[in-house]
């Protein structure tokens, strides 16, 4: 099947394939200083920056992630798994960083966002502060950079970076103008289930005590990790606490929305964050810069294959992208083993088609 040979380039390729014109990309390492029980301690972040590649001061844009529950898949979660979300706003003008906390991917420093070990007993206030301190060290430390604007700041986060946000705000730090949360929550222990919810909605209720900086949150109707109904009580709390949020209840998006906030998802998330930020003032450009992409995608994928592939180049851990004779396909990361993962990618393209699926690609390695 040599006509759905992947390029080999891709396996060397420092930064990803499709990057826009005039951006530039730099992996880094940020000093983090934190409190701990025997007193200060420095942690190490990894982080990735995506920047106008010019010699003007930007504003800063923070890209948090979420939190997969074992602690395999959090040391699995790299920097470069948000590159398409920090690249669209690099896009836009702004210097975008995404990076892991404290306990995630290749960041120092113990997991500092455990809640208890009981799911009925769940207490999210502490946990929200101790994540949203890991984003007050990487603003801090940004606006050090000659290249940083830092009076004009925003963070933006998916689900417990969405959380992270939220607690952010309750304690903004200098420069903070606007913050996005992408189905913020924390404590999803299964579809549609979430451990000691109204410790969870108290929590927001605390936050919005005291946060006043201009908020967008964004929930898929069909988001399996916070129900329509839950995300209402949770931002019905934070506002009638006192915060200040401007809710969107978004349309289905794929088989979960809690995915909406991703590669597939841009088209739109992009629209709700472009109209928030000019009512913001934060509009920065006329038009986000063009994106070149010089990816060779298996054949045939449609538009919505090709924004997985992409996805599966970012991911980490064993991996495979699978594919059969009418175009299906299916992909699978973070697994124990590349055996493991292209199992469960096959299992994934089979549920699709009658057709055989075979792999294009296990780990960072073409098929032939």
């Amino acid at each position: 099947m040599k006509r759905l040979i992947v390029a080999l380039i891709l396996q060397f390729a420092p930064a990803s394939a499709t990057m826009a014109a005039g951006l530039i990309e730099d992996s880094i390492t940020l000093p983090a200083r934190f409190e701990g029980t025997f007193g200060s301690y420095t942690a190490n972040l990894d982080a990735l920056v995506i920047r106008p590649n010019d010699s003007t001061p930007h504003p800063l844009a923070v890209i948090n992630h979420g939190t997969p529950v074992s602690s395999i898949e959090r040391r699995q979660v790299l920097p470069k798994g948000f590159r398409a979300q920090a690249q669209e706003f690099a896009r836009r003008g702004w210097i975008a960083i995404t990076f892991t906390r404290r306990g995630f991917g290749n960041s120092e420093g113990a997991y500092a966002e455990n809640s208890s070990v009981s799911c009925d007993s769940r207490d999210y206030e502490p946990v929200g502060r101790a994540s949203a301190d890991d984003i007050r060290e990487v603003i801090r430390l940004m606006r050090e950079k000659p290249y940083v604007d830092g009076s004009k700041i925003i963070s933006v986060g998916r689900s417990a970076g969405g959380f992270a946000t939220v607690a952010l705000t309750a304690n903004p730090p200098p420069g903070l103008v606007a913050a996005i949360s992408f189905a913020g929550g924390h404590g999803s222990s299964g579809t549609n289930h979430v451990c000691n919810e109204i410790a969870l909605i108290d929590a927001f209720a605390t936050f919005g005590k005291t946060s006043r900086v201009p908020m967008l949150w964004v929930y898929a109707d069909n988001d399996h990790y916070f129900s329509p109904a839950l995300a209402q009580r949770m931002v019905t709390a934070f506002t009638e606490a006192g915060g200040n949020a401007e809710f969107i209840a978004a349309p289905p998006f794929g088989t979960d929305g809690h995915g909406l906030f991703s590669r597939a998802g841009t088209a739109i998330w992009s629209h709700y964050v472009d109209a928030f930020l000019e009512k913001q003032n934060l509009k920065l450009v006329d038009q986000p810069l063009p994106i070149e992409d010089h990816v060779r995608y298996p054949t045939g994928l449609s538009d919505r294959g090709k924004a997985a592939f992409l996805d599966f180049l970012d991911a980490a851990g064993h991996k495979a992208f699978v594919i059969s004779a009418d175009e299906h396909f299916g992909w699978s990361n973070r697994r124990e083993t590349a055996e493991d993962a292209v199992e469960k990618a096959l299992e994934i393209c089979k549920n699709n088609t009658d057709r055989s699926c075979s792999a294009v690609m296990i780990d960072d390695q073409a098929m032939p």
